[in-house]
């Protein structure tokens, strides 16, 4: 049994409004990413480890909920 992906591509035509919005949200998307990742690589130099770092971004998600 062979697995097959499927795929759909799309374009966006946003008006300009939107795409201001689209700019904004992908800017946050990407910094929170990045503040992340930083924490993770810290976390995992300090104690070859980033069980620490998965568990406080569980707890702080379980607490905005």
């Amino acid at each position: 049994m062979t697995k097959q992906n499927k795929a759909f591509k799309f374009r966006l035509l946003p008006n300009r409004e939107q795409a201001v919005l689209l700019a904004k949200t992908f800017g946050c998307v990407r910094l929170v990413y990045n503040k992340m990742l930083a924490e993770r690589q810290a976390t995992y130099a300090k104690n070859n480890a980033s069980y620490l770092v998965e568990r406080k971004v569980l707890h702080v998600g379980k607490n905005n909920v």
